[in-house]
């Protein structure tokens, strides 16, 4: 949950406009996977007066589109959903949440670069309110990978509010497998202690991930991908071209009952298996021929 503290004293801004950037946070956090409440403020100004923070906080006397100050400094390879204390000690008693930063957003760079872009102004401002929430995470884009890991992330919460143009919504295969490398870090796998991920990319764009979480009981187990697709099935998606597996010392190929399981929606899934620097690039075909479906049943 996010309270969106957003000072707009000119009115730039439309109410649609409010309502979208509000979406865009709260999907950054469900990307993340950051549950606890969280409080943001971000103040809609102009040119100018960005140019006069961005000189006194960041010693650059010029004007630029978002800024954003979090209020926790992440260590490094930490981010929000992995640096909880830090993120309590931010605890603000008043709104029973936790102060993630600020966000200045300048709305004549929106405008400028809409144009520029041939984006809408509501686009425009998703982007930039979204980009800016994974600063405020930890994210940054100061060298090839961290900029590439920091985009899978806003493609991925974009994609979740419909922000993206169809030539821009495709992840790449490298993003997606990131994504399931991220989703790898929640397994929970204290009995076999193989930590596996998965990042289930929608037709529609979206991305659904998820870890494998065993139990005591093993039969009771649940394994990345079904814990990805039951994700997204419960959140109405129906449709799916790719997913990313991810695991470490050994192959993570899909066991019999994930790939029955996938095949009941997307018996042409194209698969990206990565395991300590390897890809094989599959298909569902593939690992499960003569597949068993809907279409079995004549249905």
């Amino acid at each position: 949950m996010i309270i969106l503290e957003i000072e707009d004293s000119r009115h730039f801004l439309r109410a649609e406009d409010e309502e979208l950037m509000r979406r865009c946070a709260e999907s950054a956090l469900a990307v993340e996977g950051l549950a606890l409440p969280v409080v943001v403020y971000c103040r809609i100004t102009d040119d100018r007066e960005i140019q006069v923070i961005n000189r006194e906080q960041r010693e650059t006397d010029r004007s630029t589109d978002v800024l954003s100050f979090p209020s926790v400094a992440y260590p490094a390879g930490q981010t929000a959903r992995n640096a909880r204390a830090l993120l309590e000690a931010e605890y603000d008693p008043e709104m029973n949440a936790f102060f993630l930063g600020d966000i200045i957003l300048s709305h004549e760079h929106v405008v400028a670069q809409a144009q520029e872009y041939g984006h809408s102004l509501s686009r425009e401002t998703g982007y930039l309110l979204t980009h800016a929430m994974f600063h405020l995470m930890g994210y940054d884009h100061m060298n090839d990978h961290d900029r590439m890991v920091m985009r899978a992330h806003e493609k991925a919460a974009m994609n979740a509010v419909g922000l993206f143009r169809e030539e821009e919504n495709r992840l790449t295969d490298e993003e997606l497998i990131t994504l399931a490398y991220e989703a790898r870090e929640f397994a929970y796998a204290p009995y076999s202690e193989y930590k596996v991920g998965a990042a289930l990319l929608c037709e529609d764009g979206r991305v659904f991930k998820g870890c494998n979480i065993e139990n005591a009981a093993y039969p009771n187990t649940y394994c990345a991908e079904r814990t990805a697709l039951v994700k997204a099935v419960s959140e109405g998606a129906r449709k799916f071209t790719k997913l990313a597996i991810t695991g470490s010392g050994s192959t993570p190929y899909p066991c019999g009952a994930c790939r029955q399981s996938l095949y009941e929606f997307a018996p042409d899934l194209e698969i990206l298996i990565a395991w300590d620097g390897n890809v094989i690039h599959t298909s569902l075909p593939e690992l499960l021929p003569n597949g068993f479906g809907p279409s079995s049943l004549g249905k």
